[in-house]
């Protein structure tokens, strides 16, 4: 297989660009951020929804995306390596996942790194959840709750599954796109895909320097739970040049080893951040539609 034709162009001007810029770790934490916005932007605007409101949950910065009679809540916990991305950088899959859902999606902006180290989003995320959990009512009678997110987001949703099987917290899904669950990945797709596909390993070094997390706290490896039996049902997607492709692959085979009921999707000709590109990129605008069946028919 070779790069899908819709997202190969920008990979190659990524990779152009990438020549004329300093070292990542000459690079500050704003310019970063900035260009991760930059990235978002190229995908352009989602589309108008009922009503969208940026307010605070349990303290901590949340978009909320409603429909006028919603089905259940989808609660978004944002990509980017723990120290980059927010509210903004992910606005346009929240919007097509509240259309194609028909729920109410909450997007969480947890607290960054290096401001914040671990485990200060996690934190954040689980306190949402939390508060989302005692107000079911209000987003509609009878309201299910389910979790999704990218990457960094990826990790928080395995990781809030987990807590909420810890605490009797009746989560209906964990829909993880290319989740980042294991700090200590030596699998091939790190070597193989580690450089010229938008994220690379060095930028994953880079964010874990940001991050700080305990490489052996399963809340950085939520594949090192002790168990994983009782969590949600999941959905799990990965990218095929991605370097997170294998850890999220063993995931899969991890939870379905423990009895949880799983789909897992490999996208072929992909790369990392693939899930925020649907208005250019097919594929990925049916990654965002996977997603969104997953949850409507989880929070049905």
């Amino acid at each position: 297989m070779t790069l899908d034709p819709q997202i190969a162009p920008l990979i190659e001007a990524s990779n152009a660009a990438a020549e004329h810029l300093p070292s990542i770790w000459d690079q500050t934490v704003q310019e970063r951020r900035e260009a991760y916005q930059a990235l978002a932007d190229f995908a352009g605007a989602g589309p108008s929804l009922h009503r969208v409101e940026d307010t605070e949950i349990a303290g901590v910065p949340c978009r909320i995306y409603a429909n006028e009679n919603p089905n259940g809540i989808l609660m978004f916990v944002h990509g980017g390596g723990y120290v980059i991305g927010d509210l903004d950088t992910h606005d346009q899959p929240c919007r097509q996942l509240a259309l194609e859902s028909n729920a109410t999606v909450v997007a969480v902006h947890y607290r960054l790194a290096p401001e914040h180290p671990f485990p200060a989003g996690i934190e954040d995320a689980w306190a949402v959840m939390q508060a989302l959990d005692a107000s079911r009512d209000s987003y509609g009678p009878n309201s299910k709750l389910a979790v999704t997110g990218d990457s960094a987001g990826g990790n928080f949703s395995a990781v809030l599954a987990l807590m909420a099987r810890d605490a009797g917290l009746d989560l209906a899904a964990q829909l993880l796109v290319y989740p980042a669950v294991d700090v200590n990945d030596d699998s091939p797709s790190m070597t193989e895909n580690g450089v010229g596909y938008l994220l690379s390993t060095e930028t994953m070094r880079w964010f874990n320097h940001n991050y700080k997390p305990e490489p052996l706290d399963w809340r950085a490896s939520p594949l090192l739970a002790a168990s994983h039996e009782g969590v949600a049902p999941a959905l799990v997607i990965t990218a095929q040049y991605d370097p997170l492709r294998d850890q999220g692959a063993a995931y899969a085979n991890k939870l379905t080893d423990a009895g949880v009921e799983v789909t897992y999707t490999n996208y072929e000709g992909m790369t990392h951040a693939f899930f925020q590109l649907g208005p250019i990129c097919d594929a990925g605008a049916k990654a965002v539609t996977q997603v969104a069946m997953a949850a409507k028919s989880a929070l049905a």
